[in-house]
């Protein structure tokens, strides 16, 4: 289950309000957020959504599904993100010894949801609604596409030295269709239980004890994330690189750099 704060836009458009649900006012540029500024009126919804359509270049396949171009503005941002990233992974790689503060073995983590599996189609059929039982299924079938150019990118990790890693907070009964979608796209790289951590509320691991029991799940996003990150570290790995289309993918430390993707359509606390 994603549990973020958000407004869905046809909420927003009949004036009700869901609960827990917030939606951005502008499009979130790379390693940007997007605010509204307190007391001013808020974007026209109808405005808004076409915004986010020009912004992925948005486009109907004739199987019904929503695609982003990879002419779009939101392709142009991910690729300077991503040229980025890959000089930094040379950078703290060079000459096949590892530069980064901790020395310990170089990592990169990277969320899953619009980090390395695009979601745009199911928030433009739902409108911006989220609900579990939309979402569980949407996860389930399994055919989403990867982010424009995140599969090259872990290539050129490994090819680097680098171990991957992917933190997500889908729940642990969507691990294995979230794991095919991963191979079917192409990232080639270790997706095992070792490699791929979900949120587990039922046998949460030892390491975020401070926030998760078996009894209760208290932990937020960040101590959830930040937590499995410092578990990394811990196992002996430095973060050189942390991914993700929100702010709260990477608070929290732990990650020598950091990048945010670009995601206009939802917030994640």
């Amino acid at each position: 289950m994603r549990t973020f704060h958000q407004v869905a836009a046809a909420a927003l458009a009949t004036g009700a309000l869901t609960a827990g649900i917030l939606y951005g006012t502008g499009v979130a540029g790379a390693d940007t957020g997007s605010h509204g500024h307190p007391g001013s009126e808020p974007e026209n919804i109808g405005l808004l959504t076409g915004q986010i359509d020009d912004y992925y270049g948005a486009t109907q396949a004739a199987d019904g599904t929503w695609q982003a171009s990879p002419d779009s503005p939101y392709a142009h941002d991910l690729a300077a993100i991503e040229a980025r990233a890959e000089h930094d992974i040379a950078a703290e790689t060079a000459g096949g010894h590892h530069t980064g503060a901790r020395h310990g073995k170089p990592a990169i983590v990277l969320d899953v949801d619009d980090t390395a599996l695009l979601s745009f189609t199911y928030e433009r059929d739902t409108n911006y609604v989220y609900t579990d039982a939309t979402w569980n299924a949407f996860v389930s079938k399994a055919d989403r596409p990867a982010v424009y150019g995140m599969p090259g990118l872990v290539s050129y990790a490994k090819k680097h030295g680098v171990t991957v890693f992917f933190l997500t907070g889908l729940a642990e009964n969507l691990r294995d269709p979230a794991v095919q979608n991963l191979r079917k796209d192409g990232y080639d790289t270790d997706l095992d239980r070792t490699h791929f951590f979900t949120k587990d509320k039922t046998a949460p691991p030892a390491y975020l004890a401070d926030c998760a029991t078996a009894a209760a799940w208290n932990c937020t996003t960040v101590q959830f994330k930040a937590g499995t990150r410092q578990h990394l570290e811990a196992s002996g790995y430095d973060i050189i690189g942390n991914f993700g289309d929100q702010q709260s993918d990477l608070t929290g430390g732990h990650a020598d750099h950091t990048y945010k993707l670009p995601n206009p359509t939802y917030f994640v606390e």
